[in-house]
């Protein structure tokens, strides 16, 4: 005799009906969820907050405009043109969060003057054999 049987026969069988009918109900609404949850996801153009290549162009012309502001024997010049020449380099290697983050310390760089000179000192940069 098969379990469902055994039910039939103690009068149960209306409850497993009941019972089979919820489970069948619950089922079909999970999956319908799930359907409707990814079928949302997909129609959703994901905004992305990262900056473009174009974003980080922008940010080193910006810095690049305000360091030429400064004299060319300027230190902080200097500093600013080191910096923007490492935005690049990330730039180059697709890493324009890194580039906009270089392009605004160039742009500090120049803003605050942190590197400043004495008077009569001069910037001696060495080559790569010295």
């Amino acid at each position: 005799m098969r379990p469902a049987a055994l039910f039939w026969k103690a009068g149960f069988g209306r409850h497993l009906d009941m019972y089979l009918l919820r489970i069948t109900v619950c089922t079909l609404g999970i999956i319908a969820g799930l359907g409707c949850a990814m079928a949302a996801s997909d129609a959703a153009a994901p905004v992305s907050d990262e900056p473009t290549r174009e974003d980080c162009h922008a940010a080193v012309a910006e810095a690049r405009a305000l360091a030429a502001a400064l004299p060319a024997d300027h230190l902080s010049r200097y500093f600013a043109e080191r910096h923007l020449h490492q935005a690049l380099v990330e730039a180059g290697n697709g890493e324009f969060d890194e580039c906009i983050d270089m392009a605004a310390r160039a742009s500090d760089e120049v803003r605050e003057r942190r590197h400043e000179l004495r008077p009569g000192e001069k910037l001696k940069v060495l080559g790569p054999h010295e």
